[in-house]
């Protein structure tokens, strides 16, 4: 579908393109089947495909701020459809409209759901990290109680596994995965797609268990504003401060965005009386800027961005002489570049060139460990994208990924890193080539169809592993209008530099014993999921229930078990596996109101080699058993408040195995209990482009007891902060505000928020 292939792709009868009275795409308009809510959104092309019904046939278009449209969809093969906006000065009743906050995405071939601009407004969402707390199919935990870093957790396995994508660019890689979610300012993105089970091919072989995919704000997107203002504080002394603005050239084509981002920790605080800060004091600053010309034969992009971030944390420094200080400065530049050509939109032919690169400096002092690791990555892609009938579509592609790394590392002591593997210096070169094909089965009237099957393999060559090939198979079967089966099944491939994206290990006083500074993962993967929407009292119930496996043949074990005072990072000698199983619900009571309930249960197993050489399948530690999550949302009439909370319940999990203490008792708990965790806000919407929220976390206060071992000898042996598994800091309260100036053509229109 143009340029960039969105995650809404899929087979589908019904398609087209929304645009503006002046030509320009429309991003983000819903399309449905009338008298249903049946429907999708229009990617950055302003382009869509609708699933269809033999009995619908009219098709309803909507945005805020411009007039709905219905149209027959038998009146093109490929149906433009134009919006005229409304007129800025009508009243307010008239513009008023209510976008989805997340879409399951009916149409596509993988398993996937959308979180929308909407969406992300539900709770602060100051980052990447903080966007998912009404999602019950990814966890965010704090992988340590010094760093801040937080991470992913997908179908029960660690965010390694999972390919981050910024606007389909593979980005936050290995050096900056542990912080990677914070690098995100919540405002800036558009939207977030996250993907169960193994991906397409196109993005590469990276996707072991899933992708997150986030779209930032862009010029063309018809919602953006000349200017938009996100302001927050938290009663923690936490403050933020976001803003966009947008420019259109004199020539239509052409357009920037520019997106800056500044946030501080203004105090300290030691809630649990450990000596140590909850949380680090940090500082960064974010600054984005991109530039888009859009033409119908052609698209080109090109942007840049910096970020510098500072983080201090460890023992509150006064009356301590001697403290132990963690901290961490990163300073990352990123540059992209995509180019498009299209011809014969019908058959939605297009050829692409995606460029992109970035240098990541990141300076790490953890006691008296210093660990720097410097990260210069460039990645290229040529994609063509065809069909020759409407059943048959093919995407072919190359690629090209290269990571280099500088290392430097000491300890004024002793050495921390007991390996002769660990080079100051080293790369890998990654090339090769893709192929997907797509099949679509219509019946008999012509409609979309029952069936649709999508095979894909690619052939990678790498410097450090030679020649692989990555095979993955897409279906998805839909026999009547409200039942929808998708399976997955294919292979991933990784190269894990185990030390530098997991270098919060360093906080801790445990040694670092490794076999290789590299090491190969491989599995498979396979999934399936089915979706129900049937009418239940005159409203739409959404269901689904899902299930995927994952099975490792090669892996990098993390291994926290065989020494208390160590961690052990070796290559699989056994199995490793990874059951998941969800039921997700969701429907709207009332008019305004709506519930989402679900249930995740995670059965998650790798064989670890203790001290004396044997083997055992064991349960991954500081893994939860399970998840349940009810989300609640309300919007009062003509959308003056909006309430939302979600309560998540946290199942237990098993800890890595304690030490006896000198008194006879265990260094901590051989398992964690499950936990509560209350999250809410209140939206207050004082005009069209002017609203208010105040919310909290945490609300039922728990906290992880004593999250550091041995707070009181910092510089001793038994140190460790990496025993986390639940919230480190109490119950929080935050407000903020939102503002936007809307856009305004030389017609005297804007649009309505």
């Amino acid at each position: 579908m143009g340029l960039f292939t969105s995650a809404l792709n899929a087979s589908a009868q019904a398609e087209g393109k929304v645009i503006d009275e002046h030509g320009e795409p429309i991003v983000g308009a819903t399309v449905r089947w009338e008298g249903t809510t049946t429907g999708t959104i229009t990617d950055t092309n302003g382009k869509f495909r609708l699933e269809k019904n033999g009995h619908l046939h009219e098709v309803v278009t909507s945005m805020m701020g411009y007039k709905n449209d219905t149209t027959c969809s038998h009146s093109a093969k490929f149906l433009v459809i134009k919006l005229f906006e409304i007129s800025h000065e009508m009243h307010e009743a008239e513009v008023l409209g209510r976008q989805q906050t997340s879409l399951k995405m009916w149409s596509s071939a993988e398993n996937s759901e959308l979180i929308t601009a909407a969406g992300l407004k539900h709770a602060a969402c100051c980052n990447l990290g903080e966007s998912f707390v009404s999602t019950a199919a990814v966890d965010v935990n704090y992988t340590d109680a010094s760093t801040g870093a937080k991470q992913i957790k997908l179908l029960g396995l660690s965010g390694t596994y999972v390919q981050m994508l910024t606007e389909n660019i593979p980005n936050f890689r290995t050096v900056a995965a542990p912080f990677g979610l914070g690098y995100v300012p919540g405002p800036w993105m558009q939207s977030i797609q996250v993907s169960k089970g193994i991906t397409s091919v196109k993005q590469g072989y990276e996707a072991m268990t899933g992708q997150i995919n986030i779209e930032y704000r862009k010029p063309q997107m018809i919602e953006t504003d000349w200017i938009n203002l996100n302001v927050y504080g938290n009663s923690k002394g936490r403050i933020e401060g976001n803003a966009d603005a947008t420019f259109k050239m004199k020539d239509p084509r052409w357009g920037t965005t520019l997106l800056v981002h500044y946030d501080k920790d203004l105090t300290t605080h030691d809630e649990n009386g450990d000596g140590f800060q909850d949380m680090p004091k940090a500082e960064q600053m974010n600054v984005m800027n991109r530039w888009t010309f859009l033409s119908d034969t052609y698209e080109f992009q090109v942007g840049a961005r910096y970020l510098n971030e500072n983080r201090h944390s460890g023992q509150l420094e006064g009356a301590i002489t001697n403290p132990y200080i963690i901290d961490l400065e990163t300073n990352r530049v990123e540059g992209f570049m995509k180019n498009g050509f299209m011809w014969n939109d019908a058959r939605e032919s297009s050829l692409a060139l995606i460029l992109s690169g970035s240098y990541h400096c990141q300076n790490n002092w953890f006691g008296k460990k210093h660990y720097d690791v410097d990260q210069s990555t460039a990645y290229a892609s040529l994609i063509y994208e065809g069909q020759w009938t409407q059943s048959h579509k093919l995407s072919v592609g190359l690629s090209m990924n290269y990571d280099g790394y500088q290392r430097m590392h000491y300890n004024s002591l002793e050495p921390f890193i007991d390996s002769r593997q660990l080079h100051p210096s080293c790369y890998e070169i990654t090339g090769g080539g893709y192929a997907q094909y797509t099949f679509s089965v219509f019946d008999d009237h012509g409609h979309d169809g029952k069936f649709l099957i999508q095979p894909g393999i690619r052939v990678d060559y790498s410097n450090l592993w030679g020649t692989f090939a990555t095979p993955r198979l897409h279906m998805r079967w839909t026999p009547t209008e409200w039942v929808n089966v998708r399976a997955s099944a294919g292979k991933g491939y990784r190269t894990s530099f185990t030390l530098d994206e997991n270098n919060y290990l360093l906080s801790s006083s445990r040694k670092v014993y490794m076999d290789s500074e590299t090491q190969r993962e491989e599995d498979w993967n396979a999934g399936a999921s089915v979706m129900f929407k049937p009418i239940v009292l005159g409203k739409e119930l959404n269901f689904t229930a899902e299930y995927y496996y994952t099975d490792f043949q090669k892996q990098a074990v993390i291994d926290m078990d065989r020494d208390a005072h160590a961690v052990h990072i070796y290559q699989l000698d056994g199995k490793s596996r990874s059951h998941v199983f969800q039921l997700e619900a969701s429907y709207p009571f009332f008019k305004g109101f709506n519930a989402t309930l679900a249930y995740r249960y995670t059965d998650s197993k790798t064989t670890y080699i203790d001290a004396q050489g044997n083997k055992s399948l064991r349960e991954r530690p500081l893994t939860s058993r399970y998840k349940a999550l009810c989300s609640l949302q309300y919007k009062t009439p003509k959308n003056k408040f909006q309430f939302d909370a979600t309560l998540a319940l946290n199942g237990a999990g098993r800890m890595p195995d304690p030490y006896e203490l000198p008194d006879g008792t265990m260094s901590w708990d051989k398992e964690y209990k499950a936990f509560p965790q209350l999250n809410a806000q209140v939206t207050y919407n004082i005009k069209k482009n002017f609203s208010l929220y105040v919310g909290g976390e945490n609300l039922t206060n728990f906290t992880q007891k004593n999250p550091i071992i041995a707070a009181d000898d910092p510089w001793g042996d038994k140190f460790d902060p990496t025993m986390t598994w639940g919230p480190i800091d109490g119950w929080m309260i935050y407000a903020g505000l939102r503002f936007n100036l809307p856009r305004h053509d030389g017609h005297g229109h804007g649009h309505e928020h």
